[in-house]
């Protein structure tokens, strides 16, 4: 089979619905909106949760506590998938990303402390915990903020 012997399945693709295009096409005079009222009227309908004058639930709901627009969310990366590397290797940002061990930066790398750490390395990440200090430094490596 070649490309351009290909077809899609019957059924499997419907032509779009063409309306306002006279009686004739099935969908003319009203074109699906029925008789007048606000939702057959150019820019009808109601805004979005509008709930026909009823209280909309946004406003039935208690709120609570507030979001902290300032707030930096770190990646987080513990010590001890840093064995994946070998030793001497200076570890970056853009390395773990590489590797794969941090999915996205968001505002930054952070490097936490748990579990042990076999290998000298030299990391370079926005922040450290104080544990992770210690191991990667225990260690024989070098902790780099950047």
């Amino acid at each position: 089979m070649k490309l351009h012997e290909m077809s899609y399945t019957e059924g499997a693709r419907r032509e779009r619905k063409r309306i306002g295009r006279g009686h004739g096409s099935g969908h003319g005079k009203t074109s699906g909106k029925g008789q007048k009222g606000q939702n057959a009227r150019s820019g009808g309908g109601v805004r979005l949760g509008f709930e026909g004058g009823q209280t909309p639930i946004m406003r039935r709901l208690p709120k609570r506590g507030f979001t902290n627009f300032n707030r930096k969310v770190f990646a987080i990366v513990n010590v001890e998938s840093l064995n994946v590397f070998e030793n001497d290797t200076v570890v970056t940002p853009e390395l773990l990303i590489e590797t794969g061990l941090v999915r996205k930066e968001l505002d930054g790398i952070k490097i936490l402390g748990q579990g042990e750490l076999e290998k000298k390395l030299t990391v370079k990440a926005n922040k450290f915990s104080g544990s992770a200090v210690s191991t990667i430094e225990q260690a024989g490596g070098k902790v780099e903020v950047i």
